[in-house]
């Protein structure tokens, strides 16, 4: 029998006092500064040169973090308006986080995930039981996106026999060789071609800037036809995975009615419908999860970034019907990994709920991001080459196009350039922003869920100066 949640340290006397954020503050003369030029330099000889880009304006090197607040070595302080990739939504260096971290850690860190469990995993597995929408029930945990996504995959295999997935055109699910198979991005795949496996399948995703209302019917027709067309390929279709909004594809916010008509599409062709919310999921889209913003159900569940709060846990969440199929472990599980539900990641993910729960950020989520959205439209309403402003929630794009005189297709012609030099000027005014998109035009704002309103009307207007000079 389960003990009550008060039996552990971390569930006890939490911080109330959420960290202020502070307003940027620039110190150096250039951007980096002279010790993160100084880093770089070590670390171009220590790090394989593929993994982080230096050039003339990247990278300062962060050193600490509170709030919404990151600094660097050279003490420059900036308002982080991407969490971390999304991860730190309830605030970076979390009073609940450091405080799970710091009790958990005098119980117990690791343990033997699959052999010896630990009661935090069997809570933490219960409580997303509880979060989830529908019969979503019973979880498998790993540590990154990426991992939950290959959980799904090896799961639907397991249920349905068939290997086919059909993903969307601009998804990202993770770069393991599973994840990448239904990773869209052709730059990401092209080195390993040779090794990555075919039995991703993709369609169009809604976009309504080229099909107006009938986006949803352009892409669920291509979904039918992928579909009939594999029914006798070596890869026969199984399940669908889609992001309910994509993220690194561009901050693309589908009709309300695509994920309802997906639904029953995999009703219909006895497949099971997979939603990757590693990105969106925990008060992100301003729901706990963004299949809540239409009432739709999955068969299996992925969660990661904003659920460990800056911890490395992910988790693959399904209905005991589809995770029967795995059968029962007899000693030697065929799916899992060293830290598999480990007690530290575990605990901190409870305490992460918990502050989410508790701060209301939820509704915090949805309110911030609905203002931000409103003074970002006053800027597109200003500069036309802002060619949309879109989101849900804490999770918001603004694309930038060129002018698109004498192109007859509908679709925008990219304005890569302006929002590379866009974040790049942001950033020497103390903010931090990431782009997204196939074309790198998009700018994603996915700040954590303590911005104030302040904080917008603050970015805003750097922008607006920004843009004047565009």
């Amino acid at each position: 029998m389960l003990k009550k949640p008060g039996i552990f340290p971390f569930f006890k006397k939490r911080p109330k006092k959420l960290p202020a954020s502070l307003l940027p503050k620039i110190r150096t003369k250039t951007l980096p500064g002279p010790k993160s030029q100084k880093i770089a330099e070590s670390l171009k000889r220590f790090e394989c040169p593929q993994i982080t880009f230096t050039g003339e304006n990247y990278p300062v090197f962060l050193e600490k973090a509170s709030g919404c607040n990151v600094t660097d070595v050279d003490g420059n302080r900036y308002l982080d308006l991407t969490s971390a990739f999304g991860v730190a939504g309830i605030g970076h260096s979390s009073p609940a986080v450091l405080k799970a971290m710091k009790d958990q850690s005098r119980l117990m860190i690791h343990g033997m995930g699959d052999v010896h469990p630990n009661e935090v995993k069997v809570l933490l597995a219960k409580k997303l039981s509880e979060l989830t929408p529908g019969n979503l029930s019973m979880s498998i945990f790993s540590s990154t996106g990426s991992e939950a996504v290959e959980s799904a995959l090896k799961t639907a295999v397991m249920h349905t026999k068939k290997t086919g997935v059909i993903a969307f055109e601009g998804a990202y699910h993770g770069l393991g060789y599973g994840a990448l198979s239904v990773t869209h991005r052709q730059d990401f795949k092209k080195p390993f071609e040779k090794q990555i496996a075919k039995f991703g399948h993709f369609a169009p995703f809604p976009d309504s800037r080229i099909h107006g209302n009938k986006a949803v019917e352009v892409s669920l027709r291509s979904v039918k036809s992928v579909f009939k067309k594999n029914r006798r390929s070596a890869h026969p279709v199984g399940a669908l995975l889609v992001e309910p909004i994509q993220g690194r594809g561009g901050i693309m916010v589908p009709p309300p009615n695509f994920m309802k008509e997906l639904r029953a599409f995999c009703d219909e062709a006895k497949i099971l419908l997979i939603a990757d919310e590693v990105f969106t999921g925990f008060g992100r889209t301003g729901f706990w999860f963004s299949v809540m913003r239409s009432d739709v159900i999955p068969d299996l569940l992925c969660v990661g970034k904003g659920l460990g709060g800056g911890f490395p846990i992910s988790a693959c969440i399904g209905s005991s019907r589809v995770m029967y199929s795995w059968g029962a472990s007899h000693g030697d599980s065929i799916h899992t990994s060293t830290f598999l539900g480990w007690p530290l990641g575990c605990a901190v993910a409870l305490a992460v709920i918990r502050d989410i729960e508790e701060n209301k950020f939820i509704d915090r989520s949805r309110e911030m991001g609905d203002f931000f959205k409103k003074e970002l439209y006053k800027l597109k309403e200003r500069y036309s080459f802002i060619g949309d402003v879109r989101g849900s929630g804490l999770m918001i794009g603004v694309e930038f196009n060129e002018p698109s005189y004498g192109n007859r297709s509908k679709k925008p012609v990219p304005g890569t350039e302006k929002a590379k030099r866009f974040i790049t000027e942001s950033l020497k005014r103390g903010i931090v922003l990431l782009s997204s998109g196939p074309d790198h035009n998009v700018v994603s704002i996915t700040p954590p869920f303590l911005i104030t309103a302040k904080d917008i009307q603050h970015c805003v207007k750097l922008f607006d100066e920004i843009l004047k000079k565009f």
